[in-house]
């Protein structure tokens, strides 16, 4: 890591989370807005020098990294920013789809006017944070907007996988974001959910949350190869 990239990290503040998570938190942006790119060795000795910490919170942050596959470690290259692989987007993408309709299934029959309204101002919340160019804000929303609706669903085991997934491609949804021509597709098919929930109509719902989630594949694979 050179010294350039190590000089930006600086630790974001929260005294109500434990060290680790802080260090987590930190090393993650770092990673998701692109300033440790793909590759870029994590040494515990640099890093707790620029953070200010010590080399415990570290090792137990790039622990968590690898737990989201953000990180890889091994005994050859030690630990480094995982690299794009096309194959485990694919893997990833494939049973997000399949839990995720079965998520929509089941939150479309638990829909309430309350849970309606959390899904309406967190996509309007998305649209104006995205037409601002706050992409990372943006990301965020849309996140918040998929798990509002696994949480409808009121399947433990349910939330927790996709939770997994959902931070998995996190990274990846960003870089989408960033196009000019995804905002149009993602609010329509945004739209196209809400309206089936609205009518609490299982099917159109299904039909909607599976084109909106082909589409996204079909773009993050396509963006992926550029």
């Amino acid at each position: 890591m050179t010294e350039e990239v190590l000089s930006k990290l600086k630790l974001e503040t929260d005294d109500t989370l434990p060290l680790r998570d802080v260090v987590f938190h930190t090393l993650r942006d770092a990673i998701l807005d692109g300033t440790l790119t793909p590759g870029t060795r994590l040494m515990e000795l640099q890093l707790s020098s620029q953070l200010g910490v010590s080399r415990t919170p570290v090792r137990e942050a790039m622990r968590l990294l690898g737990e989201e596959g953000l990180v890889h470690t091994s005994v050859r290259r030690g630990t480094i920013v995982a690299p794009i692989q096309e194959a485990d987007l694919k893997d990833a993408l494939e049973v997000r789809e399949a839990l995720e309709t079965l998520a929509v299934k089941k939150a479309c029959r638990n829909m309430d006017s309350q849970m309606l309204k959390q899904l309406e101002k967190t996509e309007e919340d998305f649209e104006r944070l995205r037409t601002s160019g706050d992409v990372r804000g943006a990301a965020e929303k849309d996140s918040l907007f998929h798990k509002l609706i696994v949480e409808a669903a009121y399947n433990r085991r349910l939330f927790q996988a996709l939770t997994r997934l959902h931070e998995e491609i996190f990274r990846y949804q960003l870089e989408d974001l960033k196009e000019a021509d995804t905002l149009p597709r993602v609010r329509t098919e945004h739209r196209a959910l809400l309206e089936a929930f609205r009518r609490k109509d299982e099917e159109a719902a299904v039909t909607a949350i599976r084109t909106h989630l082909q589409s996204t594949t079909k773009d993050l694979l396509a963006r992926l190869k550029d």
